[in-house]
C-alpha cells in the first residue's frame, strides 16, 4: 500500500510504502472458479514478458520456457487482493513472478543495500508497467521484500515503522465498492501536468505536503502528521476531481470541515479503497457508519 507519495511519486518525490498484512496471494494448482480467469491474464502477460526479452529490453532474466510449462499444466495465482482497489494486486503478482522465476535475482536479506534495491525497483516497475503504463515499482518491491521501503530522489531506504505502543491514532481503508483501473488515472494526471501551473503547484505543493507527512509519520509526531495530512487531502479534494467519486465527496469535506477524520487517495483513486486517518476511530466509524471501513494492523 502506498501510504504517501501517490501521483507524486513519478514526478521524482518522497514516497512511503508498506506492506498490507491482510491481504496475499499464493502460486495454486487446484481448481477454484478463479483459475481461468487468472490464468488468462498470466498467459498474457507471459507473451508481454517474451517479447521484452526477445527484444533485449528486459532488465531482468526470467525462465520464461518454465512458466509457460507451469500456466499449461494448471498453474494460477490465488489472491484475496482486490483488483482495482490500489492496494497491490498487480505488485504481488509481479512480485511472485520474479522470485518464482527470476534468473539470479537479487533476494530479500537483512544487509539488502540501497544499489540492490534500486535495481529491484527499476525491474519492478518494469514489470508491472504492463499492467498500468507507468509505475514506481513500488508496489511489488515492498511485496518482495516484505517491508515498508522509503523512496527519494536520492534512493531507496528500508523504513521502520512507528511501535504500536506510541500510536495515538489510526489509518483505515473506506471500501468504495467501485472497482478502478489504474493507467486511465496516470495518463490524466499526466496530462494535466502539461499545464506547468499544476505541475508547479503538485511539486511546492502537494510533494511538500506528502513529504512532510512521510516525516511526521515516521517521527511518530501526531500534530505535524495531521496537520500536513489535512493540508494534502485539501489539495487533493480540489485538484484531483477526477480521483474521488462523486458520491464520496461530501464525506470527504465532512472529514475535512469536522477534523473526525481525514481522507486521502489510495494510489490512483478513482475509486476502490480511500484512505483515512483518525485519532479517534470509533468516532470516525459513527460517522461514516454507512461505509465499511477496514483498520489498518500494520502498527501491530
Amino acid at each position: 500500500m502506498l501510504l504517501f507519495g501517490e501521483y507524486t511519486v513519478v514526478k521524482g518525490s518522497r514516497a512511503l510504502a508498506v506492506p498490507y498484512a491482510q491481504y496475499a496471494g499464493v502460486w495454486s494448482y487446484e481448481a477454484a472458479e478463479e483459475r481461468q480467469v487468472s490464468a488468462d491474464a498470466l498467459q498474457q502477460f507471459h507473451t508481454y514478458l517474451r517479447n521484452l526479452q526477445q527484444n533485449k529490453k528486459a532488465l531482468c532474466l526470467l525462465d520464461l520456457n518454465d512458466f509457460e510449462q507451469d500456466l499449461a499444466d494448471g498453474l494460477w495465482f490465488d489472491s484475496n487482493i482486490p483488483t482495482g482497489y490500489g492496494l497491490g494486486s498487480s505488485g504481488s503478482v509481479c512480485a511472485a513472478i520474479y522470485d518464482r522465476y527470476g534468473l539470479d535475482k537479487i533476494k530479500p536479506h537483512a544487509g539488502i543495500n540501497n544499489q540492490q534495491l534500486g535495481k529491484l525497483k527499476d525491474i519492478f516497475a518494469q514489470l508491472e508497467s504492463y499492467f498500468h503504463g507507468a509505475s514506481s515499482g513500488a508496489d511489488p518491491l515492498v511485496c518482495y521484500l516484505h517491508q515498508p521501503v522509503l523512496m527519494s530522489k536520492t534512493g531507496l531506504n528500508i523504513a521502520t515503522l512507528p511501535k504500536p505502543k506510541e500510536q495515538s491514532y489510526s489509518i483505515f481503508l473506506l471500501n468504495t465498492q467501485i472497482p478502478r483501473k489504474t493507467e486511465p488515472l496516470v495518463k490524466i494526471f499526466l496530462q494535466k501536468c502539461e499545464n506547468k501551473d499544476f505541475e508547479q503547484r503538485c511539486k511546492n505543493e502537494l510533494a511538500h505536503y506528502a513529504d512532510q507527512s512521510i516525516h511526521a509519520f515516521l517521527q511518530n509526531d501526531t500534530a505535524a502528521l495531521f496537520e500536513n495530512i489535512q493540508l494534502l487531502s485539501a489539495f487533493q479534494y480540489e485538484h484531483f476531481q477526477q480521483m474521488i467519486p462523486d458520491a464520496f465527496r461530501k464525506i470527504w469535506q465532512d472529514g475535512l470541515d469536522s477534523n473526525a477524520y481525514t481522507l486521502k487517495l489510495c494510489g490512483a483513486g478513482g475509486g476502490g479503497f480511500i484512505l483515512g486517518f483518525t485519532t479517534d476511530y470509533l468516532q470516525a466509524q459513527k460517522r461514516l457508519a454507512s461505509y465499511t471501513l477496514e483498520e489498518w494492523k500494520g502498527f501491530q
